[in-house]
């Protein structure tokens, strides 16, 4: 048992640990919930004497993560760091950590069958839900879900798994638990019930009737910046601590939740550590993915292509940071209902916390898996500026970004690595079409992603293929610069 993070320079946990109680139980266990959700709880813990404890569950990769976690004895640092300071916590909030590669599904479920469970939870990233991005669907053709609905007694999707779990509650007897995604997708509690509940009832429509009565899905908005781990951000928090953690994270000290008090077997008292509790999340979602998201996909396709590596080199370029800003106030703000937010002050933080030069996020980090993202960061958007008629050109610029990013080479001709699940298909595309209006034409054909509406609407066309071609023309930065100037 390697407990030496009980005496690294950080906060540490002065609450009996024997005491908690998984109630909890969440799965993937990334940077991101272990800079947020888990924060949360150990603040709890340590201020209040929550006996709120986590189960965490990797479905996918993180192999080693699991297993150097175990050897820490379920602890870990998360280091908030600013460009001036830097503070350091040790959570102590988890009391198991499994991985279905190496503990095996039956232990998996035998953690979700556990009585006292009350909520799990979700990172698991858009794609991890196997739904469409354009409808919100369940994809029944998805090759997880496909090999699901063929044995949902051995499921490997966190929607198979869940809902096999949710069977065996049901036939024990036992209580049903709340389901919650803290992903970035608008009414994120919405997709979440669609997929279970359609997955359900492809399997046995009286346990999709029983889901629909007695598990609730609350949406939730989180917000805080965390960059991939690295090499270097470990030996960082490491010479802060004292103490060798590779389970460590880095993140911005800002943190934000704002969740759906919607829950059918209690809750923690997460307004004490912060969280806004409230009825309806939908307002605070939109805002956050297309004003903070939405300028994030911005920054990182054009930021990438111009050779940014991260956010904060992007806002060193005053055309980037007015461009971003023009995104949020003049085409993001319109589209929201946000009665009572400063929104120009929201934006304006934004930009502060982008120029936090202590954190190296990753223009290619943010720029993953943009099939999933794009049509809440950036689509939305349009069809609102399409329906009244308003101006979009930072948004279109942003799409072309994306489209002139996932064709593959840089602007010095160099590769890109192109991290998506629908990598495949847009590879085929691209080789199948010459670069230029042709390369426009052939990636809106991904109706997952543009639906069937976007590319028959010749305003949205011309737009987006007009800035493609100002990209393959003048390159990133010089549209950018362009872009506000017209």
């Amino acid at each position: 048992m390697n407990t030496k993070l009980l005496s690294a320079n950080a906060i540490l946990p002065q609450y009996d640990r024997s005491k908690l109680i998984p109630r909890l139980v969440h799965l993937g266990f990334g940077a991101f919930h272990r800079a947020h959700q888990a924060v949360y709880a150990d603040i709890l813990a340590q201020n209040q004497g929550s006996d709120w404890g986590y189960c965490e569950i990797n479905l996918i990769g993180g192999e080693q993560q699991i297993a150097d976690f175990k050897q820490q004895d379920y602890l870990y640092s998360v280091a908030e760091m600013s460009a001036d300071a830097w503070q350091c916590r040790v959570i102590g909030v988890i009391t198991q950590a499994l991985h279905i590669q190496t503990d095996g599904l039956e232990a998996i479920l035998q953690a979700l069958l556990q009585p006292e469970v009350a909520i799990v939870s979700m990172t698991i990233t858009e794609k991890g839900y196997c739904h469409s991005p354009a409808t919100g669907q369940l994809q029944l053709e998805h090759p997880l879900i496909v090999q699901d609905l063929a044995n949902p007694q051995r499921p490997q999707s966190a929607v198979g798994v869940i809902v096999a779990a949710l069977a065996q509650r049901k036939a024990a007897g036992r209580p049903a638990f709340s389901v919650m995604s803290c992903d970035n997708m608008p009414e994120n509690g919405h997709v979440t019930r669609n997929v279970i509940t359609a997955y359900a009832k492809a399997i046995d429509p009286a346990l999709a009737i029983w889901i629909e009565a007695n598990v609730t899905f609350p949406s939730t908005m989180v917000d805080r910046i965390v960059p991939a781990v690295t090499t270097d951000s470990l030996a960082q928090v490491a010479r802060q601590t004292g103490v060798r953690d590779p389970v460590a994270v880095t993140c911005e000290p800002f943190r934000q939740w704002v969740i759906e008090d919607n829950f059918v077997a209690g809750r923690p008292a997460w307004e004490k550590a912060g969280a806004e509790l409230v009825s309806n999340v939908l307002p605070f979602e939109e805002m956050k993915l297309r004003m903070l998201n939405g300028s994030h996909s911005f920054l990182a396709y054009l930021g990438y292509l111009a050779g940014y590596q991260h956010i904060s080199d992007c806002m060193q370029d005053e055309h980037y940071v007015k461009a971003a800003r023009h995104l949020m106030l003049a085409e993001q703000a319109p589209t929201l209902n946000t009665p009572g937010t400063d929104l120009e002050k929201y934006a304006d933080s934004l930009l502060a916390r982008y120029r936090n030069t202590a954190l190296k996020h990753r223009t290619w980090q943010i720029a993953m898996d943009g099939t999933q993202k794009l049509p809440q960061r950036m689509l939305d958007s349009i069809r609102w500026h399409l329906a009244n008629g308003s101006d979009f050109a930072c948004l279109a610029l942003g799409v072309a970004g994306w489209m002139r990013y996932v064709s593959g080479k840089d602007e010095q001709g160099q590769p890109i690595e192109i991290s998506d699940p629908l990598r495949e298909e847009i590879a085929h595309l691209v080789a199948a079409s010459t670069e230029g209006e042709a390369r426009v034409q052939a990636l809106l054909q991904m109706d997952s992603v543009f639906g069937r509406d976007l590319p028959d609407n010749q305003t949205f066309v011309s737009a987006v293929t007009q800035a493609y071609l100002a990209l393959l023309a003048y390159g990133a930065r010089s549209t950018v610069a362009k872009v506000l100037a017209r």
